[in-house]
């Protein structure tokens, strides 16, 4: 169940993000910086899930990593949602999109924008079962980290059974 669970894994997160891009190509709902941010740490997460599926061994350090990575998204998409629940003058001001940032700001305020999001990032264009894009992101991260160390915990488990066995 190790390599296949890490694999399956690594396809819920290709499913979140192939998801994301048909709300950004086929639906047209532009990602906002922090959604940007958010993507770039499904990947993380992904590349994760990969490399224990392939590697077989180890589990419980890629679980580890697995589990930082989901806590950068998670962090990311809280950030999200807290954006979102704030009255509307409150809300931070729309700020340049992030191709706009990249040629023309210094990489250090880029990553300040990303990271602490401005008013576009508080738009809800999205909900299913009452939660925005943001909100099911952070569940995911959740779900996947506390996956990630479940399937390493439970290797390790049967492995040292069979071993006293």
């Amino acid at each position: 169940m190790g390599r296949t669970g890490f694999a399956a894994g690594a396809a819920i997160c290709a499913l979140l993000l192939g998801y994301a891009y048909y709300l950004q190509y086929v639906q047209n709902l532009q990602p906002c910086p922090l959604c940007m941010v958010q993507r770039f740490f499904f990947y993380l997460v992904m590349g994760g899930f990969i490399l224990a599926a392939l590697h077989g061994r180890g589990l419980l350090a890629y679980a580890v990593l697995i589990v930082l990575f989901a806590a950068g998204g998670a962090a990311a998409a809280s950030r999200q949602v807290w954006l979102q629940s704030l009255p509307p003058d409150k809300v931070p001001q729309c700020g340049p999109d992030l191709f706009f940032m990249l040629n023309n700001f210094p990489l250090s305020r880029t990553f300040e924008k990303l990271f602490y999001g401005t008013g576009e990032c508080a738009v809800v264009d999205w909900k299913f079962l009452g939660l925005s894009i943001a909100g099911w992101s952070l569940v995911w991260f959740v779900v996947l980290g506390a996956y990630a160390l479940w399937l390493a915990l439970r290797r390790r488990r049967s492995a040292a059974a069979s071993a006293s066995a």
